[in-house]
């Protein structure tokens, strides 16, 4: 990572016109997607949302805290992705991920078998 003063950063900001921000509208926004070969009205492709983390817990049946040792995180950290007051970042959100889909392979690469999860039966849908 490079580091750099305050002071220089401060020296070196960016030009930004925010009238010109401020008077974009809508229409010119559809007009650039046009321009730029998309489809404004165009379904978005390529996103899947992602569960909450709550409702990927309950799904398996564990507790916030055995959820966030399997995890890796302490238990502070997913509460408040839980309650909301934060977002897991990337790595974590993909690990959510495969702990949603494929529960098994996840608990596998982890090294953590069922019963030290907590998860009493071999079906988690």
């Amino acid at each position: 990572m490079a580091r750099i003063s305050l002071d220089r950063l401060r020296m070196n900001r960016p030009q930004v016109n925010r009238e010109t921000i401020d008077a974009t509208t809508e229409a010119d926004i559809r007009r650039h997607t046009r321009e730029d070969g998309g489809d404004p009205d165009a379904t978005p492709t390529g996103y899947v949302p992602a569960r909450a983390p709550a409702d990927i817990r309950k799904k398996l049946g564990v507790t916030q805290q055995r959820f966030a040792d399997a995890l890796g995180v302490p238990v502070t950290t997913y509460r408040n992705w839980e309650q909301g007051r934060k977002v897991p970042d990337p790595a974590a959100r993909s690990l959510l991920t495969i702990f949603d889909r494929e529960p098994e392979a996840a608990m596998r690469a982890l090294g953590i078998d069922r019963d030290s999860l907590g998860i009493a039966t071999a079906e988690t849908d």
